[in-house]
């Protein structure tokens, strides 16, 4: 099957090519052929998996053979791949652009209330849908035509650019990005800057702000999950003890609940008050101007909206719950999982220490998820000569929009290029609108035709910036 597919999609690329109405029409028809494999996210990957990725390469391959052609073989990355196009002068630290290749699955229960199907590659409406067209194919793909395109033109980096596509994002990049990036270390070398997902050109999100707003992030939260064990006096519902587990576990998440971590207003979000205050009411920009007096009133104003509340503090989600087998008998122990994405500045040992002093009872357990933890990265830059050429690329194709800094709310795989860069920024040349958060791991994931033609512009304009 794996083979068909493979020899279908070169098939397909190579009529893409020869009989497409124009080059844009070609590069939403690669991107539709892109959609259609399933490079799902897993660990261990299933043999089905693997073909997967066999399928996406070869699709690559055809596509693009002189990006292929400059694949730095990095054997123990899997189905990663890095590309390094050299520069003319070796000294000057290179770009480093990032995407992923794989994508979350589907649920079954989900998939027929798709407008098309999930992995159809459907080119309707305007627009090219199924999983990845935004999460985040759409960047894997506009990369490729971009530095394909700069090839094909003649052009010739004077700075090197690497683009580092993992194949594990969504199961924590731990195979694919993280050694991607141990292959820099070793080598010995350190990006000037990387990009990754993260920031996108908003539209309706900052409520008062009618302007679109591009955020170009520098910094994303860490990771950790805590698991509480309470133990209590198990036996018959009959006769109940008044030293229950699971009123144990509601004391210990009622507590947590009433003592969240601190609010604090780090320089990245500071940095994107100031940039949108002009085109806030008066009375926000007031707050933001004269934060040195009313910092505490701007902050508790900004903890009332989960997105803001999530800018200035280390966030706790209860995700998982545990407790009982039949609704007769009394646990002896009860469970509960929090979810804590910590805010740059907050380490997981923090979050350990404050949810022990608040619960502050023997009785409850307290013990990191062993599956996945990672601190937030250092804080990137937000004035640095990078940001700047950043900033002008973003000016030039979206002259319309704000340019603005903040903090990206999840985690990327851009973290494990810490160590091996000057400074790593976030943004995704795309437009991210109201409904566009419930597209992304979730149903009718599409992108625009135009903002995928935009997205292509971009990266190209971005290497001519700054390889040029």
């Amino acid at each position: 099957m794996s083979k068909r597919f493979a020899a279908a999609a070169a098939m397909l690329m190579l009529s893409c090519v020869l009989n497409a109405e124009s080059p844009a029409q070609a590069a939403l028809q690669r991107l539709s052929a892109a959609i259609q494999i399933k490079t799902i996210g897993e660990r261990p990957l299933s043999p089905e998996g693997e073909a997967a990725f066999r399928d996406f390469h070869a699709l690559v391959q055809t596509a693009f053979p002189q990006v292929w052609s400059l694949r730095d073989e990095v054997p123990d990355a899997a189905y990663s791949v890095l590309y390094r196009w050299p520069g003319r002068d070796p000294e000057l630290a290179p770009l480093v652009l990032l995407a992923h290749m794989d994508v979350v699955p589907v649920e079954a229960s989900s998939a027929s209330r798709w407008r098309h199907p999930p992995f159809s590659g459907a080119r309707v409406e305007d627009a090219v849908w199924g999983r990845g067209a935004l999460d985040n194919k759409a960047s894997v793909m506009a990369q490729l035509e971009a530095l394909n395109a700069l090839l094909s033109e003649g052009f010739v980096p004077r700075r090197s650019v690497l683009l580092a596509h993992g194949h594990d994002e969504e199961v924590d990049g731990r195979d694919g990005a993280a050694r991607l990036a141990a292959h820099l270390e070793a080598r010995g070398e350190k990006a000037w800057f990387t990009l990754d997902e993260g920031g996108a050109v908003t539209r309706g999100i900052i409520k008062g702000i009618d302007k679109p707003v591009a955020t170009i992030m520098v910094g994303e939260k860490g990771y950790v999950s805590v698991r509480l064990s309470a133990s209590g006096t198990g036996g018959h519902s009959s006769t109940p003890s008044q030293d229950t587990a699971i009123f144990r576990l509601a004391e210990a998440l009622t507590a947590l609940q009433a003592a969240p971590m601190p609010r604090r207003l780090i320089p990245p979000v500071a940095g994107m008050l100031d940039a949108l205050a002009p085109e806030m009411p008066w009375a926000a920009q007031l707050l933001i101007r004269q934060r040195w007096l009313f910092e505490p009133l701007l902050l508790a104003q900004l903890d009332k909206s989960p997105t803001t509340a999530a800018l200035v503090r280390t966030t706790m989600a209860p995700t998982l719950l545990q407790a009982g087998i039949k609704d007769n008998v009394l646990p002896n122990s009860a469970d509960a999982v929090l979810n804590f994405r910590l805010l740059p500045g907050d380490r997981i040992e923090d979050v350990l220490e404050h949810v022990v002093q608040v619960i502050d009872d023997e009785r409850v357990a307290v013990s990191l998820e062993p599956e996945f933890s990672t601190q937030a990265p250092p804080l990137s830059d937000a004035d640095s000569e990078a940001m700047q050429v950043l900033r002008d690329a973003v000016g030039e194709v979206f002259p319309e929009a704000l340019i603005a800094t903040g903090i990206v709310l999840a985690t990327t795989d851009n973290r494990h290029y810490a160590s091996v860069r000057e400074n790593g920024y976030y943004f995704a040349p795309f437009n991210y609108g109201t409904t566009t958060a419930a597209q992304i791991h979730g149903i009718d994931e599409h992108i625009g035709t135009q903002e995928y033609l935009r997205m292509i512009e971009f990266y190209r304009t971005l290497i001519r910036r700054v390889a040029g």
